[in-house]
């Protein structure tokens, strides 16, 4: 091992967005050692000041391209929540069998393609055509199912057309969610082909802990493994918090070395994603989702980040189990044409829903015309940030010794691991005025 390492990667690859990751090592000692985001801020809150009540998930759905449903079911529920807006429970339920498509469709995308070929050792995942074609065409299609799904949920695969306030605008016929339910039930050999693909190199994951503080979204009542309903809890004991207070959560701080905002709860840090919502409701997985969990010896109380795309493994499984009962459900209760009436009025409301990366929140403050006048959005990867930084102080000195390749690309796959979608987290600027 050499005792001086530079590491300056400018940017990580496969991940969404620009992040960089600076180590410095002089004579066995560790000068710096950073995670950095160098992205150019996007304001979202100030596009949508100005706007109309019914505009503004429009627009915030174009803060991710892989987000979108997510984004704007958030942005919804918050502004149902300012104008005093209840949805019935056939609405409820299509919006969280939507939500689930976008589950799936980012889960396989991020584990498939972008995870998988560290594990086989290999730059992209176009060798793996090669090494593993048969999962590759499993992870392809699971993919295009999720599309398709999005698509029919949705009105498209990202930026719904299907949402608005109070409702929906189109909902799927009986026949089609019947065809849905029947390609779920086909995927799931799939979805298991595809798990024990990645467990057969899962021993390259390192074997990587940190004590962490991981906050997610709890549904007690009735409990169950939620993306969408509940108050927010942390793994340490906190909590359940109403959403309209996340930000007493998410306490929100500028970092020197980020065009994105920092977050911390109870620790210097907090993490959120699919390992934080297996650690705070792991055991309310489907059948499923808790076999996949222990083909892989996932466990509450986990701690590796590496371990984090298992924990989508196994929401993948669960989404997708999940949905195949909800479809009964709304079968037996039988479609119906609902008619949304909104009457625009003053008042503030918060959203909150876990993307696939993690808990997110909205917050919109309107007029009596129903116009948007303020508005905060706190993005999962943001959340993040200040996780990556303090796991990168400790896993740098105890992987040093791999020298500069292997350190470099443990940092890369550590990053990764987190499945960040930086360009969304990136809000913030820090204007100096020149007197």
């Amino acid at each position: 091992m050499s005792a001086n390492i530079q590491i300056n990667v400018h940017h990580v690859t496969r991940l969404e967005g620009h992040g960089n990751i600076v180590v410095n090592i002089r004579n066995g000692t560790i000068e710096k050692c950073q995670w950095q985001v160098p992205e150019a801020p996007r304001f979202f809150e100030a596009m949508v000041r100005g706007r109309r009540w019914d505009d503004i998930q429009t627009i915030v759905s174009r803060i991710c391209g892989i987000c979108s449903i997510t984004h704007s079911l958030a942005s919804t529920k918050a502004v149902e929540d300012a104008l005093g807006l209840q949805v019935t429970e056939q609405t409820d339920m299509l919006r969280i069998l939507m939500h689930y498509s976008e589950q799936l469709q980012s889960h396989t995308l991020h584990v498939g393609y972008l995870v998988a070929p560290d594990l086989f050792g290999e730059k992209s995942v176009v060798p793996l055509v090669a090494k593993a074609p048969d999962a590759v065409k499993k992870i392809i299609k699971a993919h295009r199912i999720a599309n398709q799904w999005s698509d029919l949920l949705a009105g498209r695969t990202t930026h719904p057309v299907t949402l608005t306030p109070g409702g929906m605008t189109k909902i799927p016929t009986a026949q089609e969610l019947k065809d849905l339910q029947k390609t779920l039930k086909e995927i799931v050999p799939d979805l298991v082909a595809i798990c024990e693909v990645v467990h057969s190199v899962a021993d390259r994951m390192p074997a990587f802990e940190r004590p962490t503080e991981y906050i997610s979204l709890r549904q007690d009542n009735p409990p169950t493994y939620t993306f969408y309903h509940g108050g927010i809890v942390s793994s340490d004991g906190y909590g359940p918090v109403h959403i309209r207070d996340w930000e007493s959560v998410a306490n929100e701080y500028v970092s020197p070395q980020s065009t994105a905002k920092w977050c911390r709860w109870h620790r210097d840090s907090y993490a959120v994603g699919a390992l934080a919502r297996f650690n705070n409701n792991g055991h309310l997985l489907s059948p499923l989702g808790k076999k996949v969990a222990d083909m892989f010896g996932l466990k509450k109380g986990c701690c590796n980040p590496f371990m984090n795309n298992v924990a989508q493994l196994a929401e993948a499984a669960h989404v997708v189990e999940v949905s195949i009962e909800l479809i009964d459900k709304l079968l037996t209760k039988g479609l119906k044409d609902e008619k949304v009436k909104v009457t625009p009025r003053a008042g503030r409301g918060s959203g909150c829903v876990e993307a696939p990366r993690g808990i997110l929140f909205h917050t919109y403050e309107f007029n009596k015309k129903g116009e948007c006048i303020a508005a905060n959005i706190c993005i999962p990867t943001n959340q993040n940030h200040a996780n990556i930084q303090k796991d990168f102080e400790k896993f740098v000195p105890e992987y040093m010794h791999l020298g500069e390749d292997g350190l470099r690309h443990g940092m890369e796959m550590l990053v990764r691991s987190y499945d960040p979608c930086i360009s969304c987290s990136t809000h913030m600027l820090n204007v100096t005025f020149v007197k």
